[in-house]
Order: C-alpha cells, then structure tokens, then sequence
C-alpha cells in the first residue's frame, strides 16, 4: 500500500464515521473508495464492516460517556437485528444493488419530508411513547431493518433512525445513540460471515478503521454538545447528495477519478 492509498483510505474513514454515527450513508463513500483501490464489490462488502465494527465501539463509548444511550431499549432492538442481519449477510452476493440504490433514494426523500416538515415527531421524539415497552411490530420492523444491513449496510442508518424515533420514541440525539449500539451488536456476526467467506480485505479496512473511529468520536460529541437540531441538519444534507447520488445525478467514483488516477 503506498502513501496515497493510505490517505486515501484514513481520510475518508473520518468521513465515513462522521456520517454514519451522526446520519447515515457514509457506506457510499467507504464501498465507492474500496472499488476504486481495486477491491471486487463483495470483497468491499466485507472489508467496509471491519471498519464500521470499530467505528461504533468508538461511537457508542462516547455516547456512553455522555450519559445519552438508553442501553437497555437498544438491547431489546438489537436481538431481531441480528437475527435478520444473519439472514442478510448469507444472500448478500445476490443482492441487486441497482434496484435497491434506487430504493434506498426513495426512502431518504420521505425521510427527509419527515424531518423538515415533522419535526415534533421525527426529531424531538415522543416521551410517551419512549417511556412504554416496545410494541412487538417495532421487533418486527427491526428485523427487516437486519436483514437490509446484512445486504449492504449503506444507508442502513436512516433506517434505524427512523424506527427508533417513530417506534420508540427517542429524538434524535438519543436515537443516534441507540443506532451506533444497535449497529455494532450484529456487526461482529455479519464480519464473521464475510471472514468465513474469505471477502474481507483485512489490510485496506483496519487502516480506514483508524479514519472511522476518529469521525465517529467527533460526531457523537457534537451530536450531544449541539443537540437535535444540528444533527437535523447533517442529515437534510446528507440525504439530499446520497440521494442524488442513488438516483443517478452524479457518480461519486467518477469525481474521484481524477483526484487518484485510478480508472
């Protein structure tokens, strides 16, 4: 690996981190960077998880800290996770990424409806509803949320959040919190699928890994220092280029192209 991989690789992992603990889709860019260093897409599947396993041990510490992550309700959610997670991961060489890009860019814009024009609900959270035991269609929800992060982990994030704050309760804060745990919990079982399938590149995601969990350690403190409202915002932004990106307005290793030299 010569040095402009290595930069290549630790600066966008601080990126990637930053996304995903404070949004979600940062997985466009770590997947995008990995193809681009000549990784197959299923090698770069299982290559971005070692990253976003370390990422939100680092994420989830820091939220702890910071006295916001509700432990025991994100262990409840983690369980269908998981288990859908497992189903997920086993099929993910079949995965029709198109059409699922497409699905995924959809679902963001109506996200993102959410957020601008239903704030009380989206992101502030309901008390009321944090406050009674989850209802057993939530678990539900959750597992199919698993098995969509089995597939491909991109954008998986907006997901969570959204069945975190609108089935739970939490805002956005405390829902970011819930996310990270939730995510590192099924991540060592989906790595370990991707390891036993030999599609991991340990090298290329160990050295983004160190990228990851310095953005998702900076993310997680601003998240809690800036509120809601800040975080509401990275995510208008993030959805609206991941967007684009799905729908096809501009193609992300295109711009990288000329910045790297690889074709």
């Amino acid at each position: 690996m010569g040095i402009v991989e290595l930069l290549v690789l630790v600066l966008s992992g601080v990126l990637v981190g930053f996304i995903n603990t404070l949004a979600g889709g940062g997985s466009i860019i770590s997947l995008s960077i990995l193809i681009m260093l000549g990784l197959p897409a299923t090698v770069a599947n299982g290559t971005n998880r070692v990253a976003i396993a370390l990422q939100n041990m680092v994420a989830v510490s820091s939220f702890k800290q910071q006295k916001v992550l509700e432990i025991r309700k994100a262990l409840y959610l983690s369980i269908p996770a998981i288990l859908g997670s497992l189903v997920g991961a086993w099929v993910a060489v079949d995965i029709n990424e198109a059409v699922f890009e497409k699905a995924i860019g959809v679902i963001m814009l109506v996200m993102l409806i959410f957020v601008l024009f239903k704030p009380q609900q989206y992101i502030y959270g309901r008390a009321e509803v944090s406050a009674k035991p989850i209802k057993w269609a939530t678990y539900v929800a959750f597992f199919f949320i698993g098995i969509y992060a089995g597939f491909i982990h991109m954008g998986v994030g907006y997901f969570l959040l959204g069945g975190i704050v609108l089935g739970a309760g939490y805002d956005l804060v405390k829902a970011n919190a819930i996310k990270v745990l939730i995510i590192l919990a099924y991540a060592p079982f989906t790595l370990a699928i991707f390891y036993f399938n030999h599609e991991i590149n340990w090298v290329y995601g160990l050295v983004m890994a160190v990228g990851n969990m310095a953005g998702a350690w900076i993310a997680s403190r601003m998240a809690v220092k800036k509120g809601v409202n800040f975080v509401k915002w990275v995510i208008v932004v993030v959805i609206l280029i991941t967007s684009a990106q799905m729908f096809g307005l501009y193609d992300f290793k295109s711009l990288l192209f000329p910045l790297t030299g690889h074709p």
